[in-house]
């Protein structure tokens, strides 16, 4: 009997820890913002409702309502300063910080080469490219990277023949620059590689060589 008895009490002693495990992260999180409620609210209702009657904004049944009010006009005010700061102040001391660069010898040149790079190869054109492509260039036997641009046969295409595609070779390590080609697609090697890792390739100067799967390296050896 008194083993059972033991054993209830521990059964509900863990079914009491357990419970109170549970309960603990809500308890604390509605006591936080409670105490957040209480604080920003009640020192800021005085400013935002000032024009309410008295009887009606000191009742003491809707000062919950007036504190919780004050608090979300609070949190819209400082969203809004965020949303100032990062678009229109930012923005602002962005420019004259960029001014202040574009003053200091030696750095304009460094500044303005890695603004291109940024700009031609950031997320706004990351489409410029389809697809990484090998061809012969500048000579027969020598071969480069190159991007993929168009298939589409506008005039030159045409001229050149069915079928001829057009990349773009960029120089290395400043692939901001290169030379536009208009190639047969049978003179064009596609790879598997991302145009990510080869712009990588090509800005290292080569040093950088994404991996490529051993068992694709052995087929072609082979």
């Amino acid at each position: 009997m008194a083993d059972r008895q033991s054993s209830f009490l521990r059964a509900v002693r863990t079914a009491f820890f357990s419970g109170l495990l549970l309960l603990s992260p809500l308890v604390v999180t509605v006591w936080a913002f409670s105490k957040i409620i209480d604080l920003v609210g009640g020192t800021f209702r005085p400013l935002f409702f000032f024009y309410v009657p008295a009887p009606l904004r000191d009742q003491p049944s809707l000062t919950v309502m007036w504190d919780v009010l004050s608090t979300l006009i609070i949190i819209a005010l400082v969203a809004l300063l965020g949303f100032l700061s990062r678009y229109v102040f930012g923005k602002y001391f962005l420019e004259v910080g960029e001014r202040v660069i574009q003053g200091i010898p030696g750095v304009r040149p460094v500044y303005n080469t890695v603004k291109q790079i940024v700009e031609t190869f950031g997320s706004q054109n990351r489409n410029l490219f389809s697809k990484v492509v090998l061809i012969e260039f500048p000579r027969e036997g020598a071969w480069t990277l190159a991007f993929l641009t168009n298939k589409q046969q506008g005039e030159p295409q045409s001229r050149i023949g069915p079928g001829a595609w057009t990349v773009f070779v960029p120089t290395t390590p400043n692939p901001t620059s290169g030379f536009l080609l208009m190639l047969p697609k049978d003179k064009i090697v596609e790879l598997d590689m991302s145009v990510g890792d080869g712009m990588k390739m090509i800005i290292s100067g080569g040093a950088v060589v994404p991996p490529w799967p051993v068992a694709k390296v052995s087929a072609l050896v082979e």
